[in-house]
């Protein structure tokens, strides 16, 4: 069985590598990615988004070529203004400016680009591993999901989403999920066609596009904070040297291997996405030095540790998405979108209806990761002009693909009437700190959840008895349940008093130990 996967997925990169079509597509998407990751204002989210609508008349196999590589390259682009001008591209890039910059400040920001972008195809490289590795583990076990716990992931995934990417209070978060949930029931029902909160609008019968919504929240508000910002990109460092010599990436291979399990294991979390991938391996990378006072200063270790994580956060927000149809962080979300666009629906049947698939998006995520490495070794002097025009001329560009996107989609004037309002009150929503991520993430997972809730009420005749009869349920349920009170303030105080009386513990026996 292993060998003929093997084989498959050998197959796969060989009809991949030869094709001149697909390179093509394969290094202008990266490439695209990259600037759109450089730029600060443009995100990976939002180039996903917009290529989303370009890719509606390809073919599916050629689509995801497209879509992962700007993936990988937005993800990975970031790091270029982070480490040129300290503005970081993207916000999975936010912890790399913190040594980035002062690294270029030194005269080192060749190598410190060098470093990132090996060890950004090293962590998509892994990230693979880690999908194809785990994805017939988690299918399999998403098999025996009936529709209570479908019901459940996907409310587990707008709460854990909402509780991970709110700034100050948590609640605001499961609000905007809560919103995204509303937003994903207009239309008629799949159960009953019924027609729910159409408001007597025709075009509300067949539902909300994702894609517009997708466009809206994300683009617009970009666009809105861009030009009102007036962000001021400063000047860009010069390096010198590029290529990093092999020793050092030797001596960090250690950083390299621990921060692509956790950007992995983060990224496999619904919802949260590549900027906490980021700082949480930021934080281990420090607490795990020898000289943590280094970090903040110019610390090589730093930057190689986040970068890392980013990429390796796309494997594993490819494994949710493939496998239960949960996706892993934001531009993730959009790429469901685009799945679900092109004919593919992700979740425990994907490997019976599309066996293979798997195996393709592998192969992909391989060869985006040397094209990747191979462009951002050859463009790194180029993209420093690039990072010198000021973000506001991009603005309106932006805003014209985004119309012109929602508008593709189906050729529906009424994307338009849609895709507008979504993105001011997204605009507003951010304005008063509430999270866009768990709203769109509320109005994928929303049809999910709906359905499947109605569903399993209709079999069980309105009894909730079978959703705690389930081991798996069961468990999700008591995850929900634990997720929400360690927000409280009873259980902040309790976890604070435990903290405070290990903390004590270890005064006492270091002062015993000093006697």
């Amino acid at each position: 069985m292993f060998f003929s996967q093997l084989g498959i997925f050998f197959e796969n990169l060989y009809m991949l590598a030869l094709d001149p079509v697909n390179i093509l597509i394969l290094f202008g998407a990266v490439i695209m990615g990259i600037i759109f990751g450089a730029m600060p204002g443009l995100t990976a989210t939002l180039g996903v988004a917009l290529l989303t609508t370009l890719t509606y008349g390809m073919s599916q196999h050629t689509a995801m070529i497209a879509l992962l590589a700007i993936y990988v390259g937005g993800v990975y682009g970031g790091s270029y203004a982070s480490i040129l001008i300290n503005i970081p591209g993207t916000a999975a890039a936010a912890a790399t400016a913190l040594d980035g910059y002062p690294l270029a400040c030194k005269g080192e920001g060749g190598k410190a680009l060098g470093l990132t972008t090996t060890a950004s195809a090293i962590g998509t490289f892994i990230g693979m591993l880690f999908v194809v590795g785990l994805s017939p583990l988690i299918s399999r076990l998403a098999l025996q999901f009936t529709s209570f716990e479908f019901f459940l992931l996907a409310l587990f995934g707008i709460i854990i989403s909402g509780t991970l990417t709110s700034h100050d209070l948590v609640y605001k978060g499961w609000i905007a999920g809560l919103i995204g949930l509303w937003m994903a029931t207009i239309g008629r029902d799949g159960l009953q066609f019924y027609p729910r909160f159409t408001f007597g609008i025709s075009e509300f019968e067949s539902g909300i596009d994702i894609v517009p919504v997708l466009i809206g929240a994300f683009g617009i508000p970009q666009i809105i904070q861009v030009l009102k910002d007036k962000v001021n990109v400063g000047e860009a460092k010069k390096f010198q040297r590029i290529l990093p010599e092999f020793r050092t990436i030797i001596k960090h291979f250690p950083d390299i291997l621990r921060s692509s399990l956790i950007g992995v294991g983060i990224g496999a979390v619904p919802g949260i996405g590549e900027d906490i991938a980021g700082w949480v391996s930021y934080g281990a990378a420090k607490n795990s030095s020898n000289h943590p006072e280094r970090f903040g200063k110019g610390e090589i270790k730093a930057v190689v540790s986040t970068e890392t994580a980013n990429n390796s956060c796309i494997g594993g927000a490819m494994i949710p998405l493939l496998n239960l149809g949960v996706p892993g962080s934001p531009p993730a979300a959009m790429l469901l979108g685009a799945l679900l666009l092109h004919g593919i629906q992700p979740g425990p049947m994907l490997m019976i209806d599309h066996p293979h698939f798997i195996l393709q998006v592998t192969a992909i995520l391989l060869l985006a990761s040397v094209a990747m490495w191979i462009s951002g070794m050859l463009l790194a002097k180029q993209v420093v002009k690039v990072l010198r025009i000021p973000p506001q001329l991009f603005m309106p560009i932006i805003a014209v693909l985004c119309v012109v996107g929602s508008y593709a989609l189906g050729t529906r004037i009424f994307n338009l009437y849609l895709m507008i309002p979504v993105g001011i009150i997204s605009y507003f929503l951010v304005e008063m700190g509430y999270p866009i991520a768990p709203l769109v993430i509320g109005v994928i997972l929303g049809p999910m959840a709906d359905q499947n809730l109605r569903r399993a009420l209709m079999v069980s005749q309105g009894s909730f008895a079978p959703m705690f009869s389930r081991p798996v349920s069961l468990i999700l349920v008591l995850v929900i349940v634990l997720t929400i009170f360690s927000q409280t303030k009873p259980y902040k105080k309790m976890m604070a008093s435990v903290g405070a009386s290990l903390e004590a513990r270890r005064v006492k026996r270091r002062e015993q130990r000093n006697k």
